[in-house]
């Protein structure tokens, strides 16, 4: 399987070097990026808005090193936040935040990251939106759940991810699924171990399903973040077994991904958000995006070839 290859490959500067310097390497990250500062990234949330669709925004870049690159990450935040503010998005358009560029694995980073992320949620709040927090390893997520309490005692509409492919879910999925909560439910992209994640990819699509039906059977908001026709549908019947209404939930998908599905489903009636990431430092962003599917990489592979 060349998922769990691509996966190593994005933690190597080695591949990373290769990669960047690749002829046909710009020509797929744009498919997946877009674009690497606030002033490329704002006409794409003003074109979404007018489709009908909302957004998630992504600032790419995990590997921090640095109190002060965990500081630069929250101030990049905040300088999105302001343009969003002058143009009135606010209300189409969340965050998303990986707390790891927030300081998380430097020395002490659970409180560096907390101090760093709450201003971010603060600010978002003050326009009429929230943040999410991305889950990233399992090594991480008792950090980024007890942030999210944490978050949640002040701004209770911060949301939090959880990942079908690993063991512990189901009862996290359970613990949350309360009054109040947004809970984003994937898949998983990053490379773990058989002792704390399914392997397989039919037995990570029976853990999405019984994870969804958790969700929508909860309180909280579901937000269903999956590209697969069949998942898309299971959870639209879900939905309605349970009574809810299409504003009650809603599906998210990568930007550059299955664009016309974002506009099916919208107008449909259901709330469609389209997570968008920008920004410089994309490699880790981009190699998880190829492990997901091999045409990704296929796709890739082309363009190197036509480019070479």
């Amino acid at each position: 399987m060349l998922g769990p290859v691509i996966l190593a490959a994005s933690r190597s500067d080695k591949m990373r070097r290769f990669i960047s310097a690749a002829p046909g390497t710009k020509q797929v990250v744009d498919r997946f990026i877009a674009g690497e500062t606030v002033d490329q990234v704002v006409p794409i949330v003003e074109d979404a808005a007018d489709k009908g669709l909302e957004v998630t925004l992504d600032v790419v870049g995990e590997d921090i090193t640095t109190p002060a690159q965990a500081e630069a990450a929250r101030d990049a935040y905040l300088e999105l936040i302001e343009r969003l503010k002058a143009l009135d998005l606010g209300p189409r358009a969340e965050m998303s935040v990986k707390l790891s560029m927030f300081g998380q694995a430097l020395e002490g980073g659970h409180e560096l990251a907390l101090a760093n992320v709450r201003p971010v949620v603060e600010a978002a709040a003050a326009i009429g939106t929230t943040v999410t927090l991305d889950a990233e390893d399992h090594t991480t997520l008792d950090s980024m759940f007890a942030i999210h309490e944490e978050l949640r005692k002040d701004f209770p509409q911060t949301g939090c991810v959880i990942q079908s492919y690993l063991f512990r879910t189901e009862d996290d999925a359970r613990r949350l699924a309360a009054a109040g909560s947004r809970v984003r439910i994937v898949k998983g992209a990053y490379k773990e171990p058989a002792s704390v994640a399914y392997q397989d990819k039919a037995e990570i699509d029976k853990a999405y399903v019984r994870i969804t039906r958790i969700l929508m059977e909860g309180e909280g908001y579901p937000m269903i973040g999956s590209h697969d026709p069949r998942l898309i549908a299971i959870a639209q019947e879900l939905g309605r077994q349970s009574g809810r209404k299409l504003d009650e939930y809603e599906f998210q998908m990568l930007y550059g991904i299955r664009s016309d599905e974002h506009i099916r489903l919208a107008a449909e009636g259901h709330r469609m958000r389209v997570y968008t990431a920008y920004g410089t430092d994309w490699y880790g962003y981009f190699m998880r995006r190829l492990a997901e599917k091999p045409a990704n990489l296929l796709f890739f592979g082309r363009s190197i070839l036509t480019k070479g």
